[in-house]
């Protein structure tokens, strides 16, 4: 969504790298710029004077214009006001009561029935939450149904309202059954319109003064911009709501909704949607975000994500079996699975620091989402026995894999080689005695750049990179790729260099007695 404005913020940051000593003139040159870039990104007009000139006050500082690295304290200043725009901290949402009440409001199509089952399956995974889905839009054809069939899908209960029911009797009946049950957290999905309207609004008071919510939270879609700031807005005025849910951020709009919306109403940006999957729902950090906007990455995110999606026992399994060098195809499918989980490869280039920079000069170039699948669908159309012991699969078995997953005889054998090249590797590098330790460096001693220890020496035979997918090892090196220096070493890979001579001079006698 921000990708615009990080584009123009770091080419903005650059010049005044390029200085140094920064002076009020071009201090003045790339606040000017920056103003440009928020307006153009569809922030609101008077957002972006404010932030400009608490920018400008703290960058004309004189203990910014006389300092050694002026660029990087103006990027600090940014990124701090940056912060401070967005909200400040993450704001949780408040759980106290029993059962806790979440009221959901919105205009029609702004994604407040999927955000409710999102929400739903976030609080059970993560805070152990019994949620119960309650649907209240009696006026949406279908609103009901699809609740329903996400709470079956998520298999999280809901109450069995019908479109002939009143709304405000549906909320309060199902707080009172939901009390009954034992669920802790009620989520209510109400009816929204295509516009604001008197009937709508006096609707949502009578269910919040019949339910007394302890969240009410604004569902704005993020792709409307100014649009949705002004709707908030609205709905604040009347229910004075909590907090605000923005929906589709990994759209291509220009991400003004989010830098206004928390100036504009004063109410916090609590959750954001990131996609389509019913576990894409975030807490919205403001500081993860301000980083993102400035190109520096949100590491901490994608660690989140991937304790959340990846399974600790699995991995621990994968490990056992990678050091024993037992990785059958079954595996390198699972791991595509796990890679997917975590969201596209271009999302996930975004979040390590500095890749934003790098996916921009391959510019045209296509993410592997497509060669994944492609690859998961040639393994799926192999056997049980064909996917754990890739060596059987024939002529004959390659042609009907090749049917089977829409691709050709060569895109399979292309993949066999790659994974056997794989697991030679892996064997190689193993050596049948698991990873090798690192060792420990003498006291004080350090690798370059501060890292505490060393580099370990390398299995004998191993070194640097081998031929990998077809590519052939740098020239004039020894069978396995680098050099060994370790005298044992250089033994053990003279002694495994002969023995593969005398091994394929063995193999041409046969042939040529054959």
């Amino acid at each position: 969504m921000f990708d615009n404005l990080t584009d123009r913020l770091e080419d903005v940051f650059r010049k005044i790298r390029g200085h140094a000593r920064l002076t009020e003139e071009n201090v003045q040159t790339a606040l000017r710029e920056v103003r440009l870039a928020l307006l153009e990104a569809d922030v609101n007009f008077k957002v972006v004077k404010d932030f400009v000139d608490r920018v400008r006050e703290r960058a004309m500082g004189q203990d910014v214009l006389k300092s050694l690295t002026p660029g990087q304290q103006v990027v600090k200043i940014v990124h701090d006001e940056l912060v401070e725009l967005l909200g400040g901290q993450a704001q949780e949402l408040d759980l106290s009561a029993s059962p806790a009440v979440i009221m959901v409001v919105g205009l029609q199509g702004s994604g407040k029935t999927t955000t409710c089952a999102k929400l739903a399956l976030k609080l059970r995974r993560e805070l152990r939450r019994k949620p119960y889905l309650v649907p209240a839009d009696v006026y949406r054809p279908a609103a009901i149904d699809q609740l329903h069939k996400l709470a079956s899908q998520l298999d999280i209960e809901a109450y069995p309202s019908t479109p002939d029911m009143n709304p405000v009797d549906i909320c309060a009946n199902a707080l009172e059954e939901a009390k009954r049950t034992g669920h802790d957290v009620v989520l209510l999905d109400t009816a929204g319109r295509l516009h604001i309207d008197e009937t709508l609004m006096n609707e949502l008071v009578a269910i919040r003064d019949k339910t007394r919510p302890g969240e009410i939270l604004f569902v704005a879609d993020a792709m409307t911009g100014q649009d949705a700031v002004t709707v908030a807005a609205a709905f604040n005025d009347r229910l004075d709501v909590t907090g605000v849910v923005l929906t589709k951020m990994d759209g291509d709009a220009r991400g003004g909704a989010a830098l206004s919306v928390r100036q504009v109403t004063g109410k916090a940006i609590k959750l954001v949607g990131t996609g389509e999957k019913l576990s894409d729902l975030e807490i919205f950090h403001p500081d993860r975000a301000a980083s993102r906007i400035l190109g520096m990455g949100d590491i901490l995110t994608l660690i989140e994500k991937a304790q959340t999606d990846v399974d600790a026992e699995e991995a621990a399994a994968m490990e056992k079996k990678l050091r024993k060098a037992q990785f059958t195809l079954d595996d390198f499918r699972t791991q595509m699975r796990r890679i997917k989980k975590l969201g596209s490869i271009e999302g996930l280039l975004k979040m390590i620091p500095g890749m934003s920079q790098i996916r921009k000069q391959l510019g045209e170039v296509q993410m592997p989402e497509k060669e994944m699948a492609r690859v998961e669908a040639i393994i799926n159309s192999m056997t049980k026995a064909e996917r754990a012991t890739p060596k059987i699969i024939n002529v004959s078995r390659k042609e009907r894999i090749a049917r089977g997953s829409g691709t050709t005889v060569l895109e399979v054998g292309q993949l066999l080689k790659n994974f056997t090249q794989m697991q030679k590797m892996m064997q190689r590098m193993m050596g049948g005695k698991g990873m090798p330790s690192m060792p420990k460096m003498p006291p004080g001693m350090k690798m370059p750049g501060g890292m505490p220890g060393g580099m370990p020496q390398m299995p004998p035979g191993i070194g640097g990179m081998g031929g990998m997918g077809g590519m052939g090892g740098m020239d004039g090196m020894p069978p396995g790729g680098g050099m060994p220096t370790d005298p044992e070493a250089v033994k053990a890979a003279r002694a495994a260099a002969k023995a593969a001579a005398k091994k394929k001079k063995d193999q041409r006698k046969k042939r040529k007695k054959r």
